[in-house]
């Protein structure tokens, strides 16, 4: 008779490449129909010494885990997200979808261990400012950067530092569950798309009746989120959520992106008296080559930066980051500076990841603007 708890074939294969990343670190594993494995370590995309895996397996893998509740989307729309688990391995987050006709499919290791600023690298002046942010007690907190920028991590470090210092309700809308939190101080309510509740929206709309202190919301995706997120921060809220951005300046003009040209007075006003901060990251490879280490941009949004949203002059807030002397507000180059400086990243990796590398060169030399 055969054994009920034995693996298929398919996810035997995908099991034993999913622990081969696991145990070498591996941040996301990529699988693309006749092809071996690939994983990205480090940042740097490497083959996986192995055989190709098939379409039929990649298929077979994907409609065996992939909840109920999606696979009429798989079915209908070709692509999906779900979260899955290995047993003995670890937790993934998981996209599958098409190409060409065949099956790709793309893992991310979930840590299950909620991380801390420590272990993230983010200490020093990065780590004073979050925690100034942390303890705000209303308003939209962002953490901006591209895929893989590790702004999850980030902003679950957050949440990870307010579940052991505060007292509040906090209630989490994502799509799906990357960290997951045990209650301490605070109490967690974590909502899965598709598994605890149908459709972002129907999430959305209810979160503000379940009386939380604090709501993450997985992604800033739409004006819906957007408008959701800042009837929150005015009645007492704080909302963190993540968003697709590089710099503090690119941030504030996707926020402005959600409402037509004939509201932005308005939503001036709205983003000036709801925003409480940016953390922008990118990860860049540290000097040694086995890693990667974070570089922030941090805003602060006090009365000045306020005052410049409201009055339409956003491109001053740049300048304002590059010249203070406010340990809570800085930029990308003066922490890829600071890293250089203190010998954590090379000199030609701080000037590859700076948004102004000529700017970069100076302060290098010496050179600084004056606030």
């Amino acid at each position: 008779m055969a054994d009920p708890t034995a693996l298929t074939p398919h996810t035997e294969i995908i099991n034993d490449l999913l622990k081969l990343a696991v145990d070498s670190g591996v941040s996301d594993v990529i699988i693309k129909s006749n092809k071996p494995g690939y994983v990205r370590l480090a940042g740097k995309l490497k083959p996986v010494d192995m055989d190709p895996i098939t379409c039929p397996e990649a298929e077979a893998f994907v409609v065996e885990h992939v909840p109920k509740v999606f696979r009429q989307r798989w079915e209908d729309e070709g692509q999906v997200d779900f979260a899955y688990s290995a047993d003995g391995v670890g937790r993934f987050r998981v996209n599958a979808f098409h190409q060409r006709g065949l099956v790709s499919i793309v893992l991310r290791h979930i840590k299950s261990t909620v991380p801390t600023f420590d272990q993230l690298g983010l200490s020093g002046g990065t780590e004073q400012s979050l925690l100034r942010l942390c303890q705000s007690k209303d308003g939209i907190l962002l953490v901006c950067g591209a895929t893989g920028s590790g702004k999850s991590s980030t902003m679950a470090a957050m949440l990870n530092w307010i579940n052991l210092n505060l007292d509040k309700h906090i209630v989490t809308i994502e799509d799906p569950i990357e960290y997951t939190f045990q209650d301490e101080k605070s109490l967690f309510q974590q909502r899965e798309i598709g598994l605890d509740v149908p459709s972002f929206g129907l999430a959305i709309k209810a979160v503000l009746r379940q009386n939380p202190d604090i709501i993450l919301v997985g992604e800033m995706r739409d004006r819906e989120t957007f408008e959701t997120a800042i009837s929150a921060a005015e009645t007492g809220h704080l909302v963190l959520s993540t968003m697709h951005a590089a710099t503090v300046a690119q941030s504030l003009t996707r926020l402005f992106e959600f409402f037509p040209a004939e509201e932005v007075v308005q939503a001036r006003r709205a983003i000036a008296g709801s925003l409480r901060g940016f953390i922008c990251q990118k990860l860049i490879p540290n000097a040694e080559g086995n890693g990667r280490v974070p570089a922030n941009e941090i805003l602060y949004a006090d009365a000045t930066v306020r005052n410049l949203i409201l009055e339409g002059q956003n491109e001053k807030i740049q300048s304002l980051l590059e010249s203070t002397t406010d340990s809570s507000n800085f930029s990308f180059n003066r922490d890829l500076y600071r890293l250089w400086k203190a010998g954590k990243i090379s000199k030609d990796d701080a000037k590859k990841f700076s948004p102004n590398p000529q700017q970069l060169e100076m302060n290098m030399k010496g050179i600084f603007i004056k606030a």
